[in-house]
């Protein structure tokens, strides 16, 4: 369903700290309305927000650094929609100590200057800049801004005289000399390269240059799936680059990877859409084997981008590959079989953002599922700083403000706006994007597939109970004595915004070990992150303490989803209140996992925060948890096992009722197709590579 969203309060700013009308929020409304007032900048937070949102009407902040000022100012270059002076940019640019950060809203802001009618500015400008003798940093930006760009500042030959000295100018220089007259003819051969990153991009580039040439084989052939021209519409592309789409529940890797996974089959196999691709990060494997396209389902291909150095993305280190990424999603997307109509990004994150510079490239249109996050909690987590504030909190903040602008980008890109209904409609987005009036927003809940029986489902669930009641002395096992207590169940990755370590405090602070156990499930079986090993460290140093909460314990690393699924079955056939699953997180966007858990059988609690509350009726069809602190976790865990059976056993069986009727995959991917038609249909057309308007397929 789409709605039409007038925040209906953009033009009176709030001027007070109150719950959602920090002072972010305040200078956001005051921003996007072009309201008169002003709002006073006292912490980090509020004195960020300030210099970022205030435009001319406020005075450098002497008390923010001078970086703090410069990215508060190339942000509002970039949101200013319309072409600048080159000079201005390249002049921003120069400096040797730019952020990562800073250079993608550097590098929107030059989009918009760099467009067909700023081109030749633009071209001479980088031109000048680039035969300036720039530092390496500079110059692998300006080839990459060129090249985004479909513009040619230097010749083949003059731009190989630029002889970077490091990789990533190295890689630049490929991927710029890819894209100009006679660069096949300088770029180096694919077997000279120092390993096989290079490799498969020096075949990329050549393939590029000069489509067929011999050279281009290995990219050829890591894309085989994708060769073969492919005319029936519409094709979709989604992605989740941060985290890995195989692997639900471990690193970065949560329940968008079921969605993306199931949706992609329904998309295709039910809704009509043609081919869908789902865009993910490359492991180095992949890499090595030059295997970046694998089949899901007939029509759905799991399409996996090369990263340099092989490292798993995340929001710490994304900025830095941002240029890379787009450019391998641009030469994905000129593939015959390939070429979408509509790309939908779900993330606030720099990956997303490189796709959707992509997609302009290819000329289809964006669809960008847009949510109040980080904006909700900022004052929450990061209120109260003093502006001489460094290290980790301050990094964090900014790292969140950074988080902010790409998806205000994302906003001011996409063709379609999709968000999950809340609670109250879109009252809450409206809060945190004033930018959305007069714009109309998809309003799409999730949805889960059905879950498929399969012949050996018995014997494999009685080997899960045989695991899991296979001895307390063990960290994955509880005593088989304990069987008939309350179990306590939460599935998800391991992570600081999952709270698993919360849960176990509030397990242990309202005295739940002595009358029930708890299983976690979550976590890298083989690789785990920094994250993951820090939360596990933490939870089995809360339970050592315990000499009873350590036998009543169990932690499981993340299993397929199947798996997760039939485990949920089995345990719900020990009747209301055997087992009851827990979602402690700070929030939850939807709460897939959670659906799920309904689903089978199990009554459920969730974060008040959240999609969650737009499909739990506390008390009727599960329970909501106030998550914000340990001690009201505490109450909301013993309120829930002191539960009745019979309570339980209702609220599980409204609970399923609700999933069956309200929230299957069919039916969000029906909703989604016809939405990507509408756009494509009526969307603002983009250009194509050749520069003629191109409209999308229906």
């Amino acid at each position: 369903m789409t709605h039409h969203v007038t925040p209906a309060s953009a033009a009176a700013a709030p001027r007070t700290g109150a719950a959602g009308t920090g002072a972010l929020a305040a200078w956001r409304r005051i921003h996007w309305a072009q309201d008169v007032g002003a709002v006073t900048a006292g912490d980090l937070l509020g004195r960020l927000a300030q210099a970022e949102y205030g435009g001319a009407r406020v005075r450098p902040d002497p008390l923010l650094s001078r970086q703090d000022r410069r990215a508060a100012r190339l942000r509002q270059l970039a949101r200013r929609e319309r072409a600048m002076a080159t000079g201005v940019l390249a002049a921003a640019g120069a400096s040797a100590d730019l952020e990562p950060w800073e250079r993608i809203a550097l590098a929107e802001a030059w989009e918009r200057s760099a467009d067909p009618d700023g081109g030749p500015s633009a071209t001479a400008e980088i031109r000048r800049r680039l035969l300036a003798t720039p530092g390496p940093a500079e110059t692998a930006f300006l080839l990459d801004v060129a090249d985004a760009n479909r513009l040619g500042p230097l010749s083949a030959a003059e731009a190989v005289g630029l002889r970077p000295s490091g990789r990533p100018e190295r890689h630049a220089l490929w991927r710029y000399l890819s894209g100009v007259p006679g660069g096949d003819l300088v770029l180096p051969d694919p077997d000279t390269a120092l390993d096989a990153y290079e490799r498969l991009l020096l075949s990329a580039c050549y393939e590029r240059a000069d489509p067929g040439a011999p050279a281009g084989e290995r990219f050829r052939t890591a894309c085989d799936p994708l060769s073969e021209p492919f005319e029936a519409c519409p094709v979709v592309a989604q992605s989740m680059l941060l985290g890995r789409l195989e692997e639900p529940g471990a690193g970065l890797s949560g329940g968008m990877s079921v969605l993306l996974t199931a949706l992609g089959e329904a998309l295709t196999t039910r809704a009509r859409a043609a081919r869908v691709l789902t865009l993910t990060a490359a492991r180095p494997a992949d890499t090595r084997r030059a295997e970046l396209v694998a089949r899901l389902s007939p029509a759905h291909l799991l399409v996996r981008l090369p990263l340099d150095p092989p490292e798993a993305l995340d929001p710490q280190n994304a900025a830095a590959h941002r240029a890379a990424l787009a450019w391998w999603t641009a030469r994905v997307f000129e593939l015959p079989g390939a070429r979408p109509d509509i790309t939908h990004v779900r993330f606030a994150d720099d990956a997303s953002l490189a796709v959707a510079q992509a997609t302009r490239r290819s000329g289809a249109k964006l669809a960008f599922t847009v949510t109040p996050d980080p904006h909700r909690t900022m004052d929450e987590r990061h209120a109260g700083l003093p502006a001489e504030q460094t290290g980790d909190e301050s990094r964090a903040l900014r790292l969140d403000m950074h988080r902010i602008f790409v998806a205000d980008r994302l906003v001011a890109r996409a063709d379609l706006l999709v968000a999950m209904p809340g609670q109250h409609g879109t009252e809450e987005l409206c809060e945190h994007f004033p930018q959305l009036e007069k714009r109309s927003v998809h309003l799409q809940p999730e949805g889960i597939a059905p879950f498929r029986a399969a012949p050996d489902d018995a014997a494999t669930g009685r080997r899960l109970l045989a695991r899991l009641f296979g001895g307390g002395g063990r960290a994955d096992g509880l005593e088989a004595t304990d069987r008939e207590l309350p179990l306590l169940l939460c599935v998800g990755r391991l992570h600081p915004v999952k709270q698993q370590e919360q849960l176990v405090r509030a397990w242990l602070l309202a005295g739940l070990q002595h009358r029930t156990t708890l299983l976690l499930v979550g976590g890298s079986p083989a690789d785990p992150t920094g994250v993951e090993l820090a939360v596990r460290a933490r939870v089995a140093e809360l339970l050592a303490a315990d000499p009873v909460a350590r036998r009543r314990a169990a932690l499981w690393s993340a299993m397929s989803n199947r798996h997760v699924r039939l485990l949920e079955r089995v345990l719900a056939r020990g009747g209301p209140g055997s087992v009851l699953y827990v979602c402690p997180s700070v929030k939850e966007e939807f709460g897939l996992a959670v659906l799920e858990a309904m689903e089978a059988g199990l009554p459920v609690a969730a974060p008040q925060r959240g999609g969650a509350a737009h499909y739990l009726r506390d008390g009727v069809n599960g329970r909501l948890l106030d998550t914000r602190s340990v001690g009201r976790l505490a109450d909301g865990l013993r309120s829930l096992v002191l539960t009745p059976a019979p309570e339980l056993a209702a609220m599980a069986a409204a609970g399923s009722a609700t999933v069956r009727e309200r929230f299957g995959i069919d039916a969000m991917a029906a909703s989604l197709a016809e939405a990507y038609r509408n756009t494509c249909r009526t969307g603002r057309p983009r250009r194509d590579r050749t520069g003629t308007d191109r409209e999308g397929g229906g």
